[in-house]
């Protein structure tokens, strides 16, 4: 059985491979392994909107089963932002430090603690189902990055009930803790539970 991960993102492929790999049988297909890959225009309003508009896209152009994944970071005292741009915070074609940086210097006209949750919600996706789930994970931003592991926001977030950044933790520890774990291991239950 093959499954196609809608992302190009090496990080969230690396942590979804290693979320699936108690399936038997199963095998997950990044895009960067496919060829012709379309344009994925992720104009939702939310987290979901994005996810689900990724499969889609993705299950018209191959024809085979899609999940996907969208996540937001939302930041109290920023009102929730940078939520569901959190990828492109600091504008189109950033990087992570560029969006890590902008959320920084947001974040200095305030004192802390900076009060913080990753949302993520995962897809399945094919011509009979569509299934949609949510994990979420509590903590706050820190004031300067710490560790090297992971992407994105994780040098700046401190998940609640921790000392040490998600970039501070192996994968194998983020992937018991993360929003992104929680949704996609919900997934995967409702998945062994259905015929795939």
């Amino acid at each position: 059985m093959e499954i196609i991960f809608a992302s190009g993102n090496k990080g969230k492929i690396t942590e979804v491979k290693n979320l699936f790999t108690s399936i038997e049988g199963l095998k997950i297909i990044p895009l960067c392994d496919l060829a012709d890959v379309p344009e994925i225009i992720e104009d939702g309003q939310t987290i979901e909107e994005n996810a689900f508009i990724k499969a889609r896209v993705i299950f018209e152009k191959y024809g085979r089963p899609v999940i996907s994944d969208d996540t937001g970071l939302i930041v109290d005292q920023l009102g929730g932002e940078p939520g569901v741009h959190a990828a492109r915070y600091a504008g189109e074609n950033c990087t992570y430090d560029d969006n890590n940086r902008k959320l920084l210097s947001e974040l200095s006209q305030f004192k802390g603690p900076h009060r913080a949750k990753f949302l993520c919600c995962a897809v399945y996706y094919d011509h009979t189902r569509h299934i949609s789930v949510l994990g979420e994970m509590a903590g706050e931003i820190i004031g300067e990055k710490r560790g090297i592991s992971g992407f994105g926001y994780d040098p700046v977030f401190l998940p609640e009930g921790y000392d040490r950044t998600l970039a501070e933790m192996k994968l194998e520890e983020k992937n018991r803790i993360s929003h992104r774990a929680k949704a996609f291991n919900e997934l995967k239950r409702i998945l062994k539970l259905a015929v795939i």
